[in-house]
């Protein structure tokens, strides 16, 4: 089942091949050509070389040494290839893989992950389930978050990309690649070019949220988010693909690259007291990204 949020979005895409270099080969071929045979002996070879400058004298290297044409190949440009490396980029933070939490037993058969260019923003989640866990029973929690939203929701996997106990462990959610821009199911509307961090807890006004996972959550977004050179202070343009998020599908919203649940649907998720704390981890993420 395609997660909510909008259709299936894989981002592929292929470059044109540059047929032209042929072209301007032979061109350049035939001119040295016509200039040979005015000069051209095979005693006078080195002497003509020597005096033709720059690109000819490359190709009469491949006039004498080849004699024929031969076929130019091009390597294929990978598909939505990263961005190049800047200087803001965090390091990547231990992530606990999914064959951690998901065992034999309760996984089952699902399509092949969709992905987008990259990752402009993160979504901050809670997951609305009890506080007072021990962090070695958080694999059978994440577990129960697998079941509950294949199962009775009919989702294709876990929703969220990411998940943060309270003790600060950072878990892969989402099948596709940690380091990739995992088409996620998580806020609805935004979900394409966005990543979901999901709070194992659940975080209203009041409620003491561990500082280990809010650092674990800014370690996290300034990694992700340094991987497209996006600054977790800043805003971004998104377009809602969904009519059921806070903003009609088609409506173009500048959100925060780092923001709660709530900027993009009707919710309280994250939190009172999780969302408190978003300027704080921004802040942080940033300063990791050495900004």
């Amino acid at each position: 089942m395609v997660p909510p949020g909008g259709t299936a979005h894989i981002a592929e895409g292929s470059e044109p091949g540059q047929g032209g270099s042929m072209r301007v080969f032979r061109k350049a071929r035939g001119a040295w050509a016509r200039l040979a045979r005015r000069v051209w002996t095979r005693r006078a070879a080195v002497v003509v070389l020597g005096c033709v400058p720059g690109l000819l004298a490359v190709l009469a290297l491949v006039v004498c040494a080849v004699g024929v044409d031969r076929t130019v190949v091009e390597r294929e440009r990978p598909v939505a290839a990263p961005l190049p490396a800047g200087p803001h980029r965090a390091a990547r933070p231990v992530i606990v893989p999914r064959s951690r939490w998901l065992d034999a037993r309760s996984t089952h058969a699902q399509p092949p992950a969709r992905y987008d260019d990259h990752v402009v923003a993160v979504f901050v989640h809670h997951t609305d389930s009890p506080n007072a866990y021990r962090c070695a029973d958080v694999p059978r929690i994440i577990r129960s978050l697998y079941a509950g939203q294949t199962g009775v929701r009919r989702w294709d996997d876990i929703g969220y990309n990411f998940l943060v106990d309270r003790c600060g462990t950072i878990y892969e959610g989402r099948a596709g690649g940690v380091d990739r821009a995992v088409t996620g199911a998580h806020t609805q509307g935004f979900n394409h070019g966005t990543a979901g961090i999901a709070a194992i807890g659940t975080f209203g006004a009041g409620t003491s949220v561990p500082r280990a996972m809010t650092e674990a959550i800014a370690v996290l977004a300034a990694w992700k988010l340094g991987l497209s050179d996006v600054d977790p202070r800043a805003t971004v343009r998104l377009v809602s693909s969904n009519d059921l998020s806070r903003y009609t599908a088609g409506t173009s919203a500048v959100l925060p690259t780092l923001a709660g649940h709530d900027a993009g649907f009707m919710t309280n998720c994250p939190g009172a007291a999780l969302t408190s704390q978003l300027p704080g981890i921004r802040s942080r993420a940033a300063h990791l990204q050495g900004r």
